[in-house]
């Protein structure tokens, strides 16, 4: 099965917003994805509800969007109302991640846990069960642009046993540093979906490299 790719608007022009989101509309990209920093869990800020509020409007497909701020509880409603279709919080910002989780599938859209290049995958083994989606970081999290960590395909299949073990039902999501160069391993590692920010953003063609990056994977 081909990955879902969720390209992030992290990347994108900001000057010429929904362009962008019309390219991706009329893309093979799955998802659009929407890193939400608060300056204080990551050392970067990026955007608000108003411009998630404003992609909604113009976007067809499914906001994927990854919370990159401390008590992201706070806001699990707030979200949802802003038509969040998928809302993916960190593990390390969590203290009551069972609770957290259980407030995001109340709201109606499907519930993600990302983990840091650096946590345990073991982690998750209690909670594995619970979610729709994990998030493996392959960078550290704040900054678009960065390499790709090579020890994240490790992680991405010892992710894949754990889910396959506990016959859990729970999709890999990948992100950060996915290129036409490693969608192949990632995928083959055990990604069912990848975010790619510049990769996609940057290149000459954005809506031929979506194309590629399903080809090549």
């Amino acid at each position: 099965m081909k990955p879902l790719i969720a390209p992030s608007l992290l990347s994108a022009d900001f000057g010429h917003l929904e362009k962008d989101v019309q390219m991706l509309n009329h893309s093979q990209a799955d998802w659009i994805h929407l890193d939400i920093m608060d300056g204080v869990f990551v050392p970067n800020i990026s955007f608000g509800m108003p411009v998630i509020k404003a992609v909604r409007q113009l976007s067809e497909k499914p906001l994927d969007t990854h919370l990159m701020i401390v008590q992201p509880e706070r806001y699990i409603h707030t979200f949802k109302e802003l038509g969040c279709d998928l809302l993916t919080v960190h593990w390390e910002a969590c203290t009551h991640l069972h609770r957290t989780i259980t407030q995001i599938k109340e709201e109606d859209m499907l519930a993600g846990v990302a983990l840091n290049p650096h946590t345990p995958i073991s982690g998750l083994e209690d909670i594995i069960n619970e979610v729709n989606l994990v998030l493996i970081m392959s960078v550290n999290p704040g900054f678009g642009g960065q390499k790709f960590i090579e020890r994240s395909l490790h992680r991405i299949s010892e992710l894949r046993e754990m889910i396959e073990r506990n016959k859990s039902e729970a999709l890999i999501e990948v992100d950060g540093g996915v290129n036409q160069d490693n969608i192949a391993a990632i995928v083959k590692a055990g990604a069912d979906a990848v975010v790619a920010g510049n990769a996609v953003f940057k290149s000459d063609d954005p809506e031929l490299t979506i194309q590629n990056l399903k080809k090549l994977s």
